[in-house]
């Protein structure tokens, strides 16, 4: 079987795919005059502006939700990988995918709020839902629900959990199937209480865990601070092939690096579309740039502190798929974690490993929590005509069989199962927003055009001649009444 999954994700994961990705990021980029640096402070502001509501979490909980979906173990172990197979240049082109893919996250964000819909007493929304709303493909739009809630509900929960049972096993000495228990056990009570539950609980969890993680690397750096110019100069020289013993592999660095950054910050792949649309705002480009944001602390902060972390500890080796080691200071460590373990127990002996292990749990089970949201999303699309509610908890069972799954089985199937997952989904969901293009870019112009002329930006589709914006057509109509009713009185 792993044959075949390694294949496919070969097919899935070509050349084609890095070019697809780079070059749709640097397209919105232009077509937004660079929205994702323009707009930084914006973005900033925007994140402590919006509030909850009875149907919609804040902008904030949103950014959290989508940042537990980003942040996870392609943060740790996916970086190792990355600079394992494509040398120390990769962490650049991992920035520059970063970059770029800070456009695509705007549009598909923006596309996300345009079309949501209100389904019961939650606002949902996400790739299947523009699809079906903005290019009225209604085949499309169901293959990509059947893809997304297969992938989040199956084919990725397994690694997350399998690093969290491996990082306790190798600590802890607690076993693998004991760590899958508990994991369960805590999923359970938080996605049975629903997505008010798991935005609670994001909110919390996801700016502590990222900071203290910011902090450790900074220490490390400090204590290595000799080391830190030249650590800079290898992954510049790295990247465009100029070092010496790098130069043949620039193409193994540029694609591992856009790999894993699609991977870990999944800008484009469509995941953050889900929480975006879940928010309560009165523009759809408010959230556009708000998760526009949640790029930079995934990539620039988090995946940047794990590759400083083992490239100036220097703890790691570089091979080439098919070559001969050019770096070789691991040994037979396979890349991933332990990398990561390894550099801190450099600077701190007989904490590294704990450390390493409790950010990874915490990095992980936040991402299980916004995978099983996610999936529960596409499931609903798929079942919005029959309404058959068992299948949500049908959807629960699966999802957590799959998380005690991955805790026990062998990591290279998963990562593979993984890798074929997001390719799939980064393939599809680009597509889409290429061809709704149009449709985002004229959303951000209003928003634009609202902020010159001093106001807070309130979306009209109608005004703007976009259909299928059923949510915001209605609320207008509502608005408006009851503005009426207010001048009458």
């Amino acid at each position: 079987m792993e044959t075949i999954v390694n294949w496919a994700v070969d097919q899935v994961w070509s050349l084609g795919l890095v070019i697809f990705a780079l070059g749709a990021g640097l397209f919105f980029s232009v077509a937004t005059r660079f929205v994702q640096i323009r707009y930084f402070k914006e973005m900033i502001k925007l994140l402590f502006e919006g509030k909850s509501s009875e149907s919609g979490v804040s902008s904030f909980q949103a950014f959290c939700m989508a940042l537990a979906g980003r942040v996870g173990i392609g943060n740790i172990a996916g970086v190792a990988t990355a600079i394992a197979f494509g040398g120390p240049g990769a962490v650049f082109w991992m920035w520059i995918m970063a970059l770029l893919g800070g456009a695509s996250a705007f549009i598909e964000s923006t596309l996300a709020q345009v079309y949501k819909i209100k389904e019961g007493n939650q606002y949902r929304g996400g790739t299947p839902y523009f699809i079906e709303k903005g290019l009225k493909i209604r085949w499309f739009a169901a293959f990509m629900a059947i893809v997304v809630t297969l992938c989040y509900g199956i084919l990725v929960p397994g690694i997350q959990a399998n690093t969290i049972a491996v990082g306790f096993e190798n600590t802890m000495g607690l076993h693998k199937s004991i760590t899958g228990i508990l994991l369960v056990a805590l999923l359970g009570i938080i996605i049975f209480g629903g997505v008010k539950r798991i935005a609670t609980v994001a909110e919390k969890v996801v700016p502590f865990m990222a900071l203290g993680y910011v902090i450790v690397t900074f220490i490390l750096l400090f204590a290595n601070i000799s080391e830190v110019p030249a650590m800079f100069s290898l992954i510049l020289s790295s990247a465009f092939g100029v070092n010496e013993a790098f130069g043949g592999i620039i193409g193994a660095a540029i694609a591992w690096g856009v790999k894993r950054a699609v991977f870990s910050n999944v800008a484009g792949v469509g995941e953050g579309t889900y929480s975006s649309a879940a928010a309560e705002v009165s523009h759809p480009a408010k959230q556009g740039l708000v998760q526009a944001f949640s790029v930079y602390i995934d990539t620039i902060v988090v995946c940047t502190a794990t590759a400083l972390m083992i490239l100036v500890t220097g703890m790691y080796s570089v091979t080439p798929e098919g070559q001969e080691p050019i770096v070789n200071k691991m040994g037979n460590i396979e890349a991933g974690p332990i990398w990561t373990q390894e550099a801190v127990e450099s600077v701190f002996p007989g904490f590294g490993s704990l450390f390493v292990s409790i950010a990874i749990f915490f990095f992980a089970f936040t991402t299980l929590m916004a995978y099983y949201y996610i999936a529960e999303t596409t499931l609903v699309f798929l079942d919005k005509k029959l309404k058959l509610n068992w299948l949500k908890t049908l959807l629960k069972i699966v999802f957590l069989g799959m998380v005690y799954f991955g805790s026990v089985k062998s990591a290279s199937l998963l990562w593979a199962l993984g890798d074929l997952g997001f390719g799939s989904m980064a393939w599809l969901n680009l597509a889409a927003i290429l061809l709704l293009t149009k449709t985002a870019i004229k959303v951000f112009k209003d928003y634009e055009n609202q902020k010159k002329a001093g106001k807070d930006p309130i979306f009209d589709p109608i005004k703007l001649g976009i259909k299928g914006a059923d949510f915001w057509e209605e609320k207008c109509r509502n608005d408006s009444a009851t503005n009426s009713k207010s001048s009458v009185s």
